[in-house]
């Protein structure tokens, strides 16, 4: 369905992937799954502050929203794997965007730097 047709209908793509990316938990898990497959505790070390809670929280809701795909091995101990899907993959534009756009900010703001992390 075309964006034109969604926004006739009511249907604001933008409060759609907003909706999707509701956290800064999300994208940061994004981020992180752009570059490989990472175990939950190689994500749990990788985005920082993150509670076990939210990160659980966080895992599960994206994929049932498609964004990643979760494998599990059958060994012991248990062993699982997140990657992004396909549908996740098709964010790393908007993510490298974000990241430039951030750069670009704190480049321009040296003295945000240690505010922001």
């Amino acid at each position: 369905m075309s964006r034109k047709t969604l926004e006739q209908n009511g249907i604001c793509p933008v409060a759609t992937t907003i909706n999707l990316l509701s956290s800064k938990w999300k994208i940061l898990i994004m981020r992180d799954l752009l570059t490989k497959k990472m175990r939950y505790s190689e994500l749990k070390n990788s985005v920082s502050g993150i509670s076990q809670k939210m990160l659980t929280q966080s895992l599960r809701e994206m994929e049932n929203d498609g964004l990643i795909k979760r494998k599990v091995f059958p060994v012991i101990p248990p062993k699982v794997e997140y990657s992004l899907s396909k549908l996740g993959q098709s964010m790393r534009p908007v993510i490298d965007a974000m990241a430039d756009w951030g750069s670009t900010y704190l480049d321009k703001n040296p003295t945000k730097r240690k505010e922001i992390k």
